[in-house]
């Protein structure tokens, strides 16, 4: 009498683990692979250099007197805001798309370390919409400048509160994407996440005043005041009656919205399923 001899189960042979600049990698290819991507960056940063020549020539002012620097010539809000309501749409939807599609689930079967998945993409993100904002921030100032020159009224890079103005003006650019970012995979809802995002970032300041104190604090702590604050060139009037945000305050608040953002989305997405 014979017997079937037991066949020890196999397992599939395990892979390499996935390195972080594979994940750098594969993130990368996600975004410059839609055409909609670059088509959206082109045309966005075409409206914020337009808006700053718009700006500039319709502004009076700016033809007489002593040449200095005009903020906000050089950095309008109208350009601005609406490279903040990009960037913060594009960050939200690299994550949203994929809870939408379902290719977030494939991409965590792939990487079970959803954490490094989450910071991938902030990485890619932050990298992306900095050099967009430094593109738009400084082809606002330059071609302010070159207007103004017309008027004897242009200054150089090096006049004083320029440098400031143009690099807040093209950090928030990625500021805004990654608070966008982690909007998204805290709402993982496109619709949801794009209102949250436009009222934190745009409507929510308008709703404070700088006249009392504890208003002044909220409004002060949110993005836009911050770059209106860090573009500002002249000190606050020492006989006003409102509270002015400081320049250390308004990078902090530069710092900490991204950051906190980002690692509650970190937090969230490895204690909750897909």
């Amino acid at each position: 009498m014979t017997t079937l001899a037991s066949v020890p189960p196999t397992t599939p042979a395990a892979g390499p683990p996935v390195r972080f600049r594979d994940l750098l990698a594969s993130e990368w290819i996600k975004t410059r692979s839609l055409r909609s991507t670059r088509w959206t960056i082109a045309l966005t940063v075409l409206f914020v250099i337009g808006s700053t020549a718009v700006a500039t020539l319709t502004d009076k002012a700016a033809r007489s007197g002593p040449a200095d620097f005009l903020p906000y010539d050089a950095y309008p809000a109208a350009g601005y805001w609406t490279l903040m309501l990009v960037a913060s749409s594009m960050g939200a939807l690299t994550v949203v798309s994929e809870y939408s599609s379902g290719l977030i689930r494939t991409t965590t079967v792939a990487v079970p370390a959803r954490g490094s998945v989450v910071l991938a993409k902030a990485a890619v993100t932050a990298a992306l919409w900095t050099a967009v904002g430094t593109a738009a921030s400084t082809g606002s100032f330059l071609v302010s400048q070159a207007i103004l020159d017309g008027h004897h009224a242009g200054v150089p890079i090096t006049h004083p509160g320029v440098f400031r103005a143009l690099t807040a003006s093209a950090l928030l650019a990625p500021v805004c994407a990654l608070v966008g970012l982690g909007l998204g995979v805290l709402l993982r809802h496109a619709a949801g996440t794009m209102v949250t995002s436009v009222f934190t970032l745009l409507m929510l300041p308008t709703m404070f005043s700088e006249s009392n104190r504890w208003s002044a604090d909220i409004k002060h702590a949110l993005v836009s005041a911050a770059w209106n604050r860090l573009v500002q060139t002249w000190e606050p009037d020492p006989g006003s009656l409102g509270y002015t945000a400081t320049v250390s305050g308004s990078w902090i608040v530069y710092t900490l919205w991204p950051l906190i953002t980002v690692a509650l989305a970190v937090l969230v997405v490895r204690r909750r399923d897909v």
